[in-house]
């Protein structure tokens, strides 16, 4: 039987072939997405400069051959993901000794395995019931349990992890729930700013057509729309959470505040953060956009009230 070390492992390695296809806006009925303009680069690392701006047009695999037995290519959207995964790991066991000792490395390796399968999880359901038509999954159930091949939402994610490190401390009581939350807190921007980075490689979660000098062409983007200048907006995501990462990490967790109050800070920064990034962004879902906010947007205001609760509640 596997223990929690090797499950940890395993379960990496598989996040590590995800892939995040098309997460474009929906709309019941509406007809095939029209072929994509093509252009010609499809160089990871080639960033030709045309017309002022810049062309960004990588493959999404690794590999261009398939892994054995599996008949895939790890892709890029993966590699980031399961990265982002082990870096914040690394430093919350860092974060841990302090704390529990010896204790640390059987706990974060433990609750590893509880937070990725909640992340996944939470985040393929609100992809499911917030960003994909109900007729494509009426017509073939299974397809929601297909990560591999469906799209994953970030507020789902959150929760998945807060649900996740509850059920964890229900059984293994080194640390309190709010102290656990505390410190992935602390971690959390380096695997969001991983994550980012993989959907910019996968010319995904596109931004608002601009004439910004700093815009950026996508030869291949996700959403089969004709190649044009957009916002970086998974770029600008990427640096303000590495951003807050270094803010909580080097400030913050010296403070000594009481528990939970990291937490609520970390929610409030993030999706005040999302509320305002997303009018940069092209619309993910149709099935809400009323009264000028987004379904993104929507669905960040609960996190935020849980946020405001958090950092200032009463002892």
């Amino acid at each position: 039987m596997l223990d929690s070390k090797k499950w940890l492992r395993v379960l990496i390695c598989s996040v590590a072939l995800l892939r995040q296809p098309h997460k474009g806006v929906v709309c019941i009925g509406d007809p095939p997405a029209a072929a994509p303009c093509r252009l010609p680069s499809r160089s990871l690392f080639a960033l030709p400069i045309i017309f002022n701006y810049t062309h960004w047009d990588p493959s999404p695999e690794m590999f261009s051959f398939p892994i054995p037995i599996l008949g895939r290519p790890i892709l890029w959207y993966g590699f980031f993901f399961a990265l982002g995964f082990a870096a914040s790991y690394y430093v919350f066991l860092y974060l841990l000794r302090p704390l529990i000792g010896s204790k640390a490395k059987q706990y974060a390796e433990g609750l590893s395995f509880y937070v990725i399968l909640g992340t996944l999880i939470g985040a393929r359901l609100f992809d499911v019931f917030f960003y994909q038509s109900p007729s494509v999954y009426l017509d073939d159930p299974w397809m929601i349990v297909k990560v591999w091949e469906g799209g994953l939402a970030s507020h789902g994610g959150v929760l998945g992890i807060i649900a996740a490190v509850y059920l964890f401390c229900r059984k293994h009581r080194a640390l309190s729930f709010l102290k656990t939350l505390d410190l992935l807190s602390i971690v959390c921007g380096l695997a969001a700013a991983c994550i980012r980075i993989g959907n910019f490689v996968n010319q995904e979660i596109l931004g608002t057509i601009t004439n910004v000098p700093w815009a950026v062409v996508f030869g291949h983007p996700a959403d089969h729309s004709v190649p044009a200048p957009r916002h970086p907006v998974q770029l600008y995501e990427a640096v303000f959470y590495l951003a807050l990462f270094a803010f909580l990490f080097f400030y913050v967790r010296k403070k000594g505040w009481r528990e939970g109050r990291t937490t609520g800070l970390t929610l409030i920064l993030i999706f005040a953060f999302r509320f305002f990034i997303e009018f940069f962004k092209e619309e993910q879902s149709r099935l809400l956009h009323a009264g000028g906010i987004d379904m993104a947007q929507f669905l960040s205001l609960p996190l935020l009230l849980i946020g405001f609760y958090l950092a200032f509640r009463r002892r």
